[in-house]
């Protein structure tokens, strides 16, 4: 994990480093746009030398790597140029909204899926299995901000049904709610784009659940199990499940960059301020700092949610030796 993590921070902070349009020459634009609104003349070399190491840009970028990832090994990421401010204030400040719809999303898919696939499995080719798979698909090929823009024009605004609000997170006068008011608020304004953040991940995760089942029960052991008298419901929960389950369990993985995860799209359609407008309007801006603090800090948290499958797969598999 170490030299994975030095080698993504240095390709990261290279390639940031060397798109142009940053700081130092935002602030080169503005010192000689207002020298030349005063009748100044343009700004000297030594001027734009002191904008340069202002920022840091006057040393090598080797040297500039690894001053800033001693200060990253602090949890230091230095300043945001757009925001102000420290720049893991302002990445912290955005985890509540993604990490809760991160969560949400993640816990709620596994509780439906997992039942949902296996179902489909011991049921398949009926019509229970092909009308779920048709409205699984319908939902899985249309986009996630695309589903937004119509659940607001049919459910939302009035153009035919007002029943949710446009978007944002809570309501104007939120804080004159009392505490069960405030989470049927809460709850109300989440409901349409939590179902577009599950969309895709929901088909996905129930037809792998239901493959990974089918699988199973065409294999030697279960006819083995069968034919020395369990019956099939016990064969299916004692035997096939557990084996199963191991596909899912790589993809338990993902549940320590929640924090990280944003749908710009969704989050722009619905107003909601998270992970992933963030990232988007750093990037736009040229905050170099909050840009690879997200990438690190992402980066990382991926890492160990591959050591924590590792783990958790030898769990569910005891055939696999850690160690």
């Amino acid at each position: 994990m170490i030299p994975t993590m030095l080698g993504i921070s240095f390709v990261c902070f290279l390639l940031v480093q060397l798109v142009p349009g940053g700081p130092v020459e935002e602030m080169i634009s503005k010192a000689q746009s207002a020298a030349n609104m005063k009748g100044g003349n343009n700004l000297s070399p030594e001027q734009i030398e002191q904008i340069k190491a202002y920022f840091g840009f006057d040393k090598p970028i080797s040297e500039r790597y690894f001053i800033w990832l001693f200060k990253v090994l602090r949890l230091d990421f230095g300043n945001s140029y757009a925001y102000g401010g420290a720049a893991w204030n302002v990445i912290s400040s955005k985890f509540p909204v993604s990490l809760f719809f991160g969560l949400s999303s993640f816990f709620i898919s596994y509780l439906v899926c997992i039942p949902l696939g296996l179902a489909k499995a011991v049921k398949n080719g009926s019509k229970f299995d092909s009308a779920t798979s048709a409205i699984m698909f319908s939902g899985y090929v249309v986009p996630g901000y695309a589903l937004g823009i119509l659940l607001i024009v049919f459910l939302a605004g009035g153009s035919f049904l007002d029943l949710f609000p446009l978007g944002g997170l809570t309501s104007d006068n939120f804080e004159n709610f009392t505490f069960f008011g405030k989470l049927l608020d809460l709850a109300h304004h989440l409901c349409l784009p939590f179902l577009c953040y599950i969309l895709a991940e929901f088909a996905f995760l129930t037809l792998l659940m239901k493959n990974s089942v089918l699988e199973e029960l065409g294999k030697d052991y279960m006819r083995t199990a069968l034919a020395k008298g369990l019956s099939f419901k016990e064969a299916l929960f004692k035997h096939a499940l557990r084996n199963a389950l191991l596909p899912l369990a790589t993809r338990m993985s993902e549940i320590f960059t929640l924090m990280f995860a944003g749908a710009l799209l969704i989050e722009k359609v619905f107003d909601i301020d998270g992970m992933g407008l963030l990232y988007y309007n750093a990037m736009v801006h040229r905050d170099y700092n909050v840009v690879l603090g997200i990438i690190v800090l992402s980066c990382f948290m991926a890492m160990l949610g591959r050591l924590f499958s590792d783990l958790l797969y030898g769990f569910v598999d005891p055939r696999i030796k850690l160690g």
